[in-house]
C-alpha cells in the first residue's frame, strides 16, 4: 500500500487524519505511534513520533496535519465540500483554518497536560497557567461561536469542511479530561451534533475512544507510563505553556 500514515489517537491532528481518511474510504497503511511512551514506533521523517502526525505517500512525506489534510482531498478528489475549487469558499476555510493555528491549536490540548502528563512525570503546572489557559479557551470559544459560526450550520458555511473537522477534535481533547467545552453554549453544541453525525457514530467512536477513556485509564493504573527519555521533550511542552 503507498499510502502510509504515522498516528497517535491522542493527538488531535493525528484523530483529524485519521477520520478524514476513513471517512472518504482512503486506503493506507497506519502505523501507530505512543507519545506518551517518548516516541514509541518510528517515523520516516525524524526516526521518532514527536512531529505526527506523518504521511508517506511512496517517496513523498509531510509532517503538517493541515497539509496532509489538503494533500488528501486533492489527490483523492473527495467530495468538492471538504476542500471547495470556489475560490471564495475555499478562502473562508484558510481564513479559519489560519485562526486556528493562532487560537485553537494550542491552546485546547493543555488541559490533557495539566491534568494526566504532567503529574504522570511527577510534575504539576502552576495554577496560574491553568487559569489563563481557562480564559483563553473561553475567549477562543466566544470567537468561534460569533466569528465563524454565526448562523451558519457549519464553521465555513452550509457544509461541512476541513475547517469543522480540525475544530471538532480540538475541541474534544479538553473534553474528555473533564471540561464540558460545550455546557451552556447551544449553538456549539448543535454544531459539534451536526459534525458527529455526518462523520457517523461508529467513526466516531473508533476515533475518540481512546482519548475518551484517557481518565478511566489513569484512575486503573493503565495509562502508558511515559519513559525517562520522554521527559525533557514533555518538560520543554510544559514550560511552554503561557
Amino acid at each position: 500500500m503507498d499510502l502510509e500514515l504515522y498516528l497517535d489517537l491522542l493527538s488531535q491532528p493525528c484523530r483529524a487524519v485519521y477520520i478524514f481518511a476513513k471517512k472518504n474510504g482512503i486506503p493506507f497503511k497506519m502505523h501507530t505511534m505512543e507519545l506518551c511512551k517518548g516516541g514509541s514506533g518510528q517515523s520516516p521523517r525524524v526516526g521518532t513520533c514527536r512531529d505526527i502526525p506523518e504521511m508517506r505517500d511512496m517517496r513523498f512525506l509531510s509532517a503538517k496535519h493541515t497539509a496532509i489534510l489538503i494533500y488528501l482531498s486533492c489527490k483523492y478528489q473527495t467530495a468538492d465540500h471538504w476542500y471547495p475549487r470556489d475560490l471564495q469558499a475555499r478562502a473562508r476555510v484558510h481564513e479559519y483554518l489560519g485562526w486556528h493555528a493562532d487560537h485553537i491549536r494550542g491552546t485546547f490540548g493543555v488541559p490533557l497536560w495539566t491534568r494526566v502528563l504532567a503529574p504522570l512525570i511527577g510534575t504539576q503546572v502552576p495554577e496560574e497557567k491553568m487559569e489563563r489557559n481557562r480564559i483563553a479557551m473561553d475567549q477562543a470559544l466566544q470567537q468561534l461561536e460569533d466569528k465563524f459560526l454565526g448562523d451558519k450550520a457549519f464553521l465555513a458555511g452550509q457544509q461541512v469542511t476541513l475547517a469543522d473537522l480540525m475544530a471538532l477534535e480540538e475541541l474534544i481533547q479538553p473534553v474528555a479530561v473533564g471540561h464540558d467545552l460545550f455546557e451552556g453554549r447551544q449553538r456549539l453544541a448543535a454544531w459539534r451534533g451536526r459534525v458527529e453525525a455526518f462523520l457517523g457514530a461508529e467513526l466516531c467512536q473508533e476515533a475518540h475512544g481512546p482519548i475518551l477513556s484517557v481518565l478511566e485509564l489513569v484512575a486503573k493504573k493503565t495509562f502508558p507510563v511515559p519513559q525517562p527519555e520522554a521527559y525533557p521533550n514533555m518538560l520543554r511542552r510544559i514550560a511552554r505553556i503561557p
